[in-house]
């Protein structure tokens, strides 16, 4: 498709064409500067992830990211096939919650202003994936920005005041059609459809109530939701509340659309999961990459429906990894996995002010596409502790060609 946005890339016709493009070289990551006295700007940080380069794990280009745009903590962006990018956003600029959309030009980058109809946003906004085939688009919810910004507060849940639904969007008359309570889903963050452009269904992670739902059309144009993964919370002591939850922060879906991963940050694994029966998830594959439950830290397990006893701190290359598997990027094969461990600075200082003295971590883990599984790369560490101006936090991974996660067939 001849577009602005089309050309970018290398345009794959399918998902599985895309399986088979080069091995990835660089990774690009937005990073903030948190602990440091000067007026450090935040900056896009490329990542050599060749291992062939001599500068493989290493931060080869930091550029300077200036925000001219008032228009309120905006999050996911998508490249649409009119040649714009759509970007969601959290609030209005006053921090209050409103889940709308803004459309910039897909050459200049400037704003057009937004996508949904006057006055037709969402209560609340957070993560979004559209399929033209059905001419659908849905939406997530966090929270307003002024509930985040602080850090996590019980009371807030109690309060109602975070997100609890999705909300279904009709693509073409940009307006909302549909809202889906979430029975047992506060904090709907990532959706993800199946990457096949025919596919009616996907798959949400609630982070608070740590389980993965799967929305669906209904035979009769409708959609529903129903939850097909749950991670049970362990008892603990020594944390804010009695029990803790896995806080699942992220997820992706391999180009096949076989493999479900997702992160649970507080708990600390990283799981993988084959859909090959979407209404059924198997659990293939679980690796612990530091969090909240390591022996020798302040948290006390006293109850735990899954582990036998806590896990390892986790040391990559003689350092101790603070933080959780938080943001993940799969290689275009399913081969690769990349995660971070930073979430928000706010809630990383709450739950891991280890990452604000000692700055993120990006690893990689090797997959089994074949049986499932996952193994650490020994061998690969970024430490972003180690930036020029100070400690910093790493965000999302992206590829500089498309990758599971930002790129849409339609």
């Amino acid at each position: 498709m001849a577009t602005k946005c089309g050309k970018c890339g290398p345009g794959y016709p399918t998902p599985l064409e895309a399986m088979k493009g080069p091995r990835e070289e660089i990774v690009y990551l937005p990073c903030i500067y948190r602990n440091t006295s000067t007026e450090a700007p935040d900056y896009l940080a490329t990542v050599d992830v060749n291992p062939k380069s001599s500068q493989y794990c290493q931060v080869i280009e930091p550029k300077e990211v200036h925000t001219k745009c008032n228009l309120g903590y905006l999050h996911t962006s998508h490249c649409l096939a009119s040649g714009e990018v759509m970007i969601s956003a959290l609030g209005d600029p006053k921090g209050n919650s409103k889940g709308g959309f803004v459309l910039l030009d897909g050459e200049t980058f400037e704003v057009k202003g937004t996508w949904e109809q006057p006055g037709g946003a969402a209560p609340m906004g957070y993560d979004f994936w559209y399929q033209p085939r059905h001419n659908i688009m849905i939406s997530t919810e966090w929270a307003a920005p002024n509930v985040i910004k602080d850090g996590f507060n019980p009371a807030d849940v109690e309060a109602g005041l975070y997100g609890s639904h999705l909300h279904v969007w009709d693509w073409q008359r940009h307006e909302i059609i549909q809202t889906l309570p979430l029975k047992d889903g506060l904090i709907p963050l990532e959706i993800r459809f199946l990457h096949n452009p025919a596919a009616a269904q996907g798959f949400v992670g609630c982070a608070l109530s740590s389980n993965i739902q799967r929305f669906y059309k209904n035979e009769g144009g409708t959609w529903s939701v129903e939850k097909v993964i749950q991670i049970p919370p362990k008892k603990v002591k020594g944390w804010i509340l009695p029990e803790m939850p896995g806080l699942i922060t992220d997820i992706l879906l391999s180009l096949d659309d076989r493999f479900l991963y997702f992160s649970n940050w507080l708990h600390g694994d990283l799981r993988q999961y084959d859909i090959s029966n979407p209404q059924k998830p198997c659990l293939t594959g679980q690796i612990f990459l530091g969090g909240s439950i390591v022996k020798g830290g302040p948290v006390q397990v006293l109850e735990d429906q899954e582990l036998k006893c806590q896990p390892e701190p986790l040391v990559v290359k003689g350092k101790r990894v603070a933080g959780g598997p938080q943001m993940i990027q799969l290689s275009l094969d399913g081969k690769r996995l990349y995660v971070t461990t930073s979430l928000y600075s706010a809630w990383d200082k709450q739950f891991y002010p280890d990452l604000i003295r000692e700055g993120s971590v990006m690893l990689q883990i090797d997959v089994d596409t074949v049986k499932g599984g996952l193994k650490l790369n020994p061998n690969f560490l970024v430490d972003f502790g180690k930036e020029p101006l100070g400690p910093a936090l790493a965000h999302e991974l992206r590829y500089p060609g498309g990758d599971c996660s930002s790129d849409i067939w339609i």
